[in-house]
């Protein structure tokens, strides 16, 4: 069965949040928190919020986390704020603040292959 969390409108730029996600995609879920916990990358937190999440979603089915595997983590774009900084001569420099969903999804099937 699969246990998952999601996590929108997260205020890192889904580039940074990417990152982290293929550092920890192989890893058990146990294994993969207490590498985040160590990551200095400011994406590294909200990751580990989603993952803790789904960790208590599985808890809440009575499921052993050592049985856990990591079936999917996406990181997929979310809305962006437009802004802009006025520069010299009344013009303005425009920029993106970036959003991101995160959804993790951990199954406790064994893989096939």
């Amino acid at each position: 069965m699969d246990y998952q969390a999601t996590s929108k409108y997260v205020r890192v730029s889904t580039r940074k949040v990417r990152l982290v996600a293929d550092s920890i995609r192989r890893m058990k879920p146990d294994a993969a928190l207490s590498y985040l916990s160590a990551m200095p990358k400011a994406a590294a937190q909200p990751m580990s919020k989603v993952l803790r999440s789904a960790l208590a979603n599985a808890k809440e089915k009575q499921v052993k986390p050592e049985v856990l595997t990591m079936k999917t983590i996406e990181v997929m774009g979310g809305p962006v704020m437009k802004r802009f900084r006025a520069v010299s001569r009344g013009s303005a420099h425009s920029y993106k603040k970036r959003m991101t969903h995160i959804r993790v999804v951990l199954t406790d099937e064994n893989p096939q292959g």
